[in-house]
């Protein structure tokens, strides 16, 4: 009797060590699965971006031919699928769309955006000389950071960006070398920025393609969303401006009417100087999809014809009907 009562005690401890085996082999599993899961996080650059690039799109391509711009790319903004280009990677100088890059890294490299920045006499050297386009702001002014990204995106204001080079990383040279590093972790493989205004330079070029591949990251961020989808902003009160600034999306301002079949244009940011010509990079939502259209190098703009605008809105349309058509023709 004692030897099978010892047995049945020796029993009992190999099943609990066996049920604490299979616990401990659970657990491991699941720790496999999660390193598993952050890995793929990491490298993909999220679970849900990695399957989006086999996302099959709606619209196999469209005929973005006949416009007035010498460059211009449409491409699907979900899964990055190129729908039409033009001299897709040409080089362009891409003029002020360089300032979705200077607001993209504002907005990541400032952890409270009502930071107020001074802005400083030598922020706005040669400025007037080159006729940059600013917001408003003036040396010894207190601006927080949110308005001087509002301020970059939609006036186009050169001492806005200034500012925020300068205060992240010392010198505009330096800051240069931070965007051309993220235009390589983006895959902007024909991309060398100089600046962070767009201010003509010879080195400072892109491509449409580059942009566009810019542009979709960029749409990924909720606040650059929130400020390029903004027509129209209203600054904080400043030490010089007590009632602060209204400034206005210069594409907005030239968009009489952001609708266009099946959806709308959301936001964007133009470009120009008299070596880019005048330039855009956009994104709409058409039909639940959303588009990313860029262009460069467009000319003839006078106060009724608004070339890239109208490329856009042209380009969108386009979109909007091939996509009707393919349902009406899945329907019959």
């Amino acid at each position: 009797m004692a030897a099978r009562r010892r047995g049945k005690k020796k029993s009992g401890r190999s099943y609990a060590w066996r049920y604490r085996g299979r616990i401990v082999a659970c657990v491991f599993v699941e720790v496999i699965i999660i390193c598993a899961l952050v890995i793929m996080i990491g490298w993909n650059k999220g679970v849900k971006e990695w399957f989006e690039q086999f996302e099959q799109p709606v619209l196999k391509e469209v005929d973005i031919s006949g416009i007035n711009s010498p460059n211009a790319i449409l491409m699907q903004a979900r899964g990055g699928k190129i729908l039409g280009e033009i001299n897709g990677e040409a080089q362009i100088y891409p003029a002020s769309m360089t300032k979705i890059m200077t607001v993209i890294l504002g907005i990541e490299n400032f952890d409270d955006l009502d930071e107020k920045i001074t802005l400083t006499n030598e922020m706005f050297s040669g400025l007037y000389e080159q006729d940059a386009t600013q917001a408003g702001f003036q040396p010894g002014e207190e601006v927080r950071v949110i308005d001087l990204l509002y301020g970059a995106m939609l006036p186009s204001g050169a001492e806005c960006c200034i500012a925020l080079a300068d205060t992240i990383s010392g010198s505009e040279a330096d800051f240069a070398e931070l965007m051309n590093k993220k235009a390589g972790k983006l895959g902007m493989e024909n991309t060398h920025f100089c600046d962070s205004t767009g201010l003509h330079n010879p080195d400072h070029y892109s491509t449409v393609k580059d942009i566009a591949v810019l542009m979709k990251y960029c749409i990924k961020n909720d606040t650059f969303r929130e400020i390029v989808e903004t027509s129209r902003h209203s600054t904080g009160v400043t030490n010089i401006h007590p009632d602060g600034i209204t400034y206005y999306s210069t594409m907005f301002k030239n968009l009489s009417d952001p609708t266009v079949t099946g959806g709308k244009i959301l936001g964007g940011k133009t470009g120009y100087t008299s070596e880019a010509g005048h330039c855009l990079v956009s994104f709409a939502e058409i039909e639940g999809r959303e588009y990313i259209f860029v262009s460069a190098g467009a000319s003839g703009a006078d106060g009724n014809t608004i070339p890239h605008i109208q490329d856009a809105v042209t380009v969108y349309n386009r979109v909007g009907a091939a996509i009707e058509e393919k349902m009406n023709d899945n329907n019959k």
